[in-house]
């Protein structure tokens, strides 16, 4: 009785890990196909501009892979059910952990979907390829990707918890209930999300732009749109934060949006040239209309202006047709460079501040005036 009975039990052991064994050698095979398929796929798939297939395809190998390898171990477990007598390996539980393991690994794949197809289609906006008929800015694709990731992610909570347990009916009461309190508690918080939705929504400025405050000590360029903060890098090159509350009651300039730069500029020669005033004018004036970087349907101004203490002055009001800072500071050199070469060649001069005396005498005259007690 007794060979017998070890002999049964050492077949039932046999038994067990050949399963065993056939079920895990099974599992990795079909990982080994899906994963080789998907990498023969890719290849064919990055030959298209389009970006929706190689984020898809991106997005899918780790959840699968996961996915294949889960449940191949709950295929193990299943087998083992019929030698090894627990609660753990109960038809219930199984059915559980499976339902919460596909909802993670669907979560997983859309918020790396979503990951994916953000980057990809930066990168054709960067190459210049357009999206779709109608184009998207970097800053609303961020925003974008931003909801959706945030609804799946809240999607995913909603649905996985019936199955801990969790009644959603009455989570939904106690938030009623609860829900004052935590909005007394997170005011500054909801601020902010309003905040950078607005910013979303409104778009008053969007990444890389050059925004200034003059409400504010606020002047860089936007590296980031958050849901609570704005990260501006000021022309220091220092990271400043900004809650996006801040935006809803702040007077914001934005010079990247400029349609060109202006040249305005007060020039004052010599009162004894003031017979070669009008003709320096005209000529400063002749100049700006024939220069190719001066923009001819802006307003164009150049006219004398005013008797000034030590000068005859006259302006120049212009703008030029970049918006590019470097450029615009080279057009301006060159055009007061042709200013002065202008001036010069009517026999003129610039006028700088002086001081006259009225000879000896006047002079003793106002020591005189300053020594009286």
């Amino acid at each position: 009785m007794l060979e017998n009975f070890l002999s049964l039990d050492v077949l039932s052991d046999l038994g067990w890990g050949a399963e065993l064994i056939a079920v895990v050698t099974i599992t990795l095979v079909v990982r080994f196909l899906a994963m080789h398929f998907l990498k023969v796929l890719g290849r064919h798939l990055e030959k298209t501009t389009n970006a929706w297939d190689d984020a898809l395809l991106d997005a899918m190998q780790v959840p699968l892979s996961w996915f294949i390898l889960i449940m191949g171990l709950l295929w193990a477990v299943e087998v083992s059910d019929g030698y090894v007598d627990t609660e753990m390996f109960s038809v219930q539980n199984l059915g559980k952990f499976r339902q919460q393991t596909f909802i993670v690994l669907i979560t997983m794949f859309a918020v790396r979907f979503i990951n994916r197809a953000e980057k990809r289609l930066l990168i054709n906006m960067e190459d210049g390829a357009k999206v779709s008929d109608a184009a998207i800015d970097p800053t609303t694709l961020h925003a974008l990707a931003k909801l959706l990731r945030l609804a799946a992610v809240i999607s995913a909570v909603l649905i996985a918890m019936p199955t801990l347990g969790i009644e959603i009916t009455a989570l939904l009461a106690f938030g009623g209930v609860g829900g004052i309190a935590i909005g007394f508690a997170a005011k500054d918080l909801l601020a902010n999300f309003f905040g950078g939705l607005m910013i979303y929504l409104d778009r008053p400025f969007a990444l890389g732009d050059w925004i200034r405050s003059p409400d504010r000590e606020i002047e860089g360029t936007v590296e980031s749109i958050g849901w609570r903060l704005t990260v501006v890098r000021t022309f220091d090159k220092r990271p400043l934060y900004i809650p996006n509350s801040v935006f809803n009651t702040l007077s914001l300039e934005n010079p990247s949006r400029m349609s060109n730069r202006r040249i305005k500029e007060n020039i004052g020669i010599r009162y004894s040239d003031s017979d070669k005033m009008e003709a320096i004018v005209a000529d400063v004036k002749a100049m700006l209309q024939a220069h190719e970087e001066i923009d001819q349907k802006q307003t164009l101004i150049v006219n004398f202006l005013s008797y000034g203490s030590s000068s005859l002055d006259f302006f120049i009001y212009t703008f030029t047709k970049t918006t590019n800072w470097i450029r615009f500071h080279e057009i301006k050199q060159d055009v007061l460079l042709k200013i002065v070469d202008i001036v010069h060649s009517h026999g003129a001069d610039f006028a700088f501040p002086t001081t006259t005396l009225d000879g000896i005498d006047g002079l003793l005259r106002k020591n005189a005036i300053r020594e009286e007690p």
